[in-house]
């Protein structure tokens, strides 16, 4: 019965370890609208509608150069967006060492 709590403790502690933007990968609008000043959300409104005008747009005539930037401009907005979110990120190595001193003080 002891490790039966004992597993159920870690594995509850596991879940609630996920960070929130994880669960909700295809709803970034909603969250970074949620916890943000009214500036903010309207430029990642604006960066969200570009990014699906450039989803949306036909990339089949263009030259490689203009792929390319393309491809430079999504990475930039994807990474304003995620910066303007904020969050708290835990590493593989921070959620490790914190099992094990779960796991040691159990």
């Amino acid at each position: 019965m002891k490790k039966y709590s004992i597993y159920l403790m870690m594995a509850f502690t596991m879940l609630s370890l996920i960070p929130s933007n994880a669960m909700a990968a295809n709803e970034p609008a909603t969250e970074l609208m949620s916890n943000s000043t009214p500036d903010n959300a309207a430029l990642a409104k604006t960066l969200l509608a570009r990014l699906d005008e450039i989803k949306a747009m036909d990339k089949s005539n263009l030259s490689r150069l203009e792929k390319k930037a393309l491809r430079v401009e999504v990475r930039e907005t994807k990474a304003e967006l995620k910066s303007m979110n904020g969050g708290v990120y835990l590493s593989v190595g921070a959620i490790i060492v914190i099992i094990l001193l779960l796991i040691l003080l159990l």
